[in-house]
């Protein structure tokens, strides 16, 4: 999921228009992006969709939801009401331990079990606090539910007098995120950049969480959209030299050879597992072909 795109839960009237755009997958949104006084109206808006026909096929997109953290009085209720076929991921704000997931989870499948479901939403957790910080990589790695970590900087940064935009920290945080989700086994998504007009602003912020081996970003707009989803796949000369380090690699292993040169690098064996992993995503997203 190169790009995923919010929406606000309260703006009905984008729902089906976000469907036919260009992002990989849409965060209906019940958290900030809603009014306290209109949280209940939010959730039955995205209930009512979620279980429309729309919502229920002819897509490709994975649907997810973005729902209050489990300290508000609208967790339950809004775990219980949006969990249904359509959904694919819950994602979870400000989780801060292994028990916090472990209940949401716990919650989130009692709620697939109501519905009928045979599988259980995943669950996108938010690293949005110093506390969850520090404790990512049980965070990660707490429930067999969990997907992947997503970096929230405004909320980790700003209320601790933490500048948004501070080069270094961001690079610290992406890291210990990417690196914690790597030790869990799950994939890493880049948050939000806040300022729609600073189009050169999150192409670099989406260009070093891709360098950092991040999946995508979050847009909160669909001006971002192409630009996660060009950053966030292999190039062509990318793909060319993992192809080739691929090809290589099958030679290699059919001769009996460990490490190899292609192109003036030496070729070993965490070098062909990124290689097979940027062809696997070039054919998932029909850029090769299966026979490449």
């Amino acid at each position: 999921m190169r790009s995923k795109l919010f929406v606000p839960a309260s703006r009905p009237e984008l729902f089906a228009k976000a469907l036919v755009g260009a992002a990989d997958g849409l965060s209906f949104d019940l958290e900030d992006a809603v009014a306290e006084s209109r949280k209940d109206e939010a959730r039955a808006l995205l209930q009512g969709f979620l279980r429309s026909p729309e919502a229920l096929s002819g897509h490709r997109k994975t649907l997810i939801v973005r729902i209050n953290a489990m300290d508000t009085p609208h967790f339950e209720r809004d775990v219980a009401d949006i969990v249904c076929p359509a959904v694919h991921w819950i994602n979870l704000p400000k989780p801060e331990t292994a028990d916090d997931v472990r209940a949401a989870a716990q919650a989130v499948e009692r709620a697939a079990r109501a519905a009928g479901m045979a599988q259980a939403p995943r669950l996108l957790l938010n690293i949005e606090t110093p506390r969850a910080l520090r404790l990512a990589h049980e965070i990660a790695a707490a429930h067999p539910l969990a997907i992947g970590l997503q970096v929230g900087l405004g909320d980790l940064f700003e209320p601790y007098g933490l500048h948004r935009r501070e080069p270094t920290a961001v690079a610290q945080v992406l890291m210990g995120v990417r690196l914690a989700a790597a030790e869990a086994g799950i994939a890493a998504y880049d948050g939000a950049f806040a300022n729609i007009q600073d189009a050169d602003g999150f192409r670099a912020e989406a260009e070093l969480a891709a360098r950092l081996g991040f999946t995508g970003k979050t847009c909160i707009h669909p001006s971002q959209v192409a630009v996660a989803n060009e950053v966030f796949q292999p190039g062509a000369a990318e793909l060319a030299s993992a192809l080739k380090v691929v090809s290589a690699a099958a030679r290699a292993d059919a001769d009996g050879v460990g490490a190899y040169v292609v192109d003036g690098k030496m070729i070993d064996r965490p070098f062909v597992l990124r290689a097979q992993a940027i062809v696997a995503q070039a054919r998932a997203l029909g850029l090769a072909a299966r026979n490449d």
